[in-house]
C-alpha cells in the first residue's frame, strides 16, 4: 500500500526534490554515484519503472490517487506518496503537474558506446542539441522511426531532465542511449559504422541515395539548432546529407528534419 502524505507544510525538506533543487542539482545528488530525475505523468512514469527505474516517492494531486495515479502507485509499495489539491501543487511546484503526477527516481548507470552500439544498424548522434524539447522530440521521433539508439556529445540537454521526458512520451526510456566523449567519430569507425552528417552544405547526397541507403551500419549525425554541426564533425562524416525543400525554405527545425531523415534512413 503506497504511504499517502498529505502536504500541510510546504518547508519539509523531502518536497525539496520537486520545488526547490534545480534538475541539474538533482542528477548529481549522490556524486559520485547516480542521482536522481524527476518524471512526469503517468505515461512517462510508466515506462521509466517498466525500464527498471526506481522510484523514491510520488507528487499527486489528490483527485488522481484513486484514478489515473493508481495503478502505478499499486505497482510501487509503500513508497512516500505526497498529495495536496491542484492549486496548492501549483503553489508548491510553480508549474502545472501534467495529468496531476510527478515521481522522483534513481538514474541508472549510462553504458558505454560499444555496448549501447552492439548489435546496431542504425543510430543517431546529437552534436550540442541544448534544447530539452528538441531532445525529446528526436526521441520519440528514433524510436518510432527504426533508429535503434541514440548517443549525445557532452553539450546536449539531459534526456531524462523533465520537460525531454514528457516531450517523448517516455520514449527515453525505451531506446538505448548514452552519453559520448570527443572521440565517437573514431569509436563508431572502429564498430564499422559509417557516418552521414546531416547538413546544410553544398557538396552533399540526396537523403534516398542507394548507397547511403544501402550501408550495412550507418549513424545519422544531427547539430543544434541554428549552428548545425562543426565543421571538423563535416569533414569526418563519410557521407554529408541535405533534405531536399521547397518553396525557398532553407532548413527544418532539427527534430522536423530528424523524423524526416529517419523515416528515409530507417528503411
Amino acid at each position: 500500500m503506497p504511504d499517502i502524505i498529505n502536504i500541510t507544510d510546504f518547508s519539509v525538506p523531502e518536497l525539496d526534490f520537486y520545488a526547490r533543487l534545480s534538475e541539474k542539482q538533482l542528477a548529481h545528488y549522490y556524486e559520485p554515484e547516480t542521482g536522481l530525475f524527476i518524471a512526469e505523468s503517468p505515461k512517462v512514469i510508466e515506462r521509466a519503472l517498466n525500464a527498471g527505474h526506481e522510484p523514491v516517492s510520488f507528487l499527486v494531486e489528490d483527485r488522481h490517487i484513486d484514478t489515473q495515479a493508481r495503478e502505478i502507485l499499486d505497482r510501487c509499495g509503500d513508497i512516500p506518496v505526497y498529495t495536496a489539491s491542484f492549486e496548492l501543487l501549483k503553489q508548491l511546484t510553480g508549474f502545472e503537474l501534467t495529468r496531476g503526477m510527478l515521481a522522483l527516481m534513481r538514474r541508472k548507470e549510462l553504458p558505454y558506446i560499444n555496448d549501447v552500439c552492439k548489435d546496431m544498424r542504425r543510430v543517431v548522434v546529437l552534436e550540442n542539441v541544448m534544447n530539452p524539447t528538441n531532445v525529446g522530440a528526436i526521441f520519440r521521433s528514433a524510436a518510432a522511426l527504426n533508429m535503434d539508439a541514440v548517443l549525445l556529445t557532452k553539450g546536449c540537454s539531459d534526456p531524462l531532465y523533465r520537460r525531454a521526458t514528457r516531450v517523448s512520451m517516455g520514449t527515453v526510456f525505451q531506446i538505448p542511449w548514452t552519453f559520448v566523449n570527443e572521440n565517437w567519430q573514431a569509436q563508431l569507425k572502429e564498430l564499422g559504422f559509417k557516418t552521414a552528417a546531416m547538413a546544410l552544405c553544398e557538396d552533399t547526397v540526396n537523403i534516398d541515395t542507394p548507397q547511403l541507403m544501402a550501408e550495412e551500419k550507418l549513424a545519422v549525425v544531427m547539430g543544434t539548432e541554428g549552428d548545425g554541426l562543426a565543421n571538423t564533425t563535416i569533414e569526418n562524416c563519410d557521407y554529408t546529407v541535405k533534405i531536399p525543400m521547397t518553396h525557398g525554405v532553407d532548413s527544418l527545425n532539427v527534430a522536423a528534419a530528424s523524423a524526416v531523415a529517419f523515416w528515409q534512413l530507417g528503411k
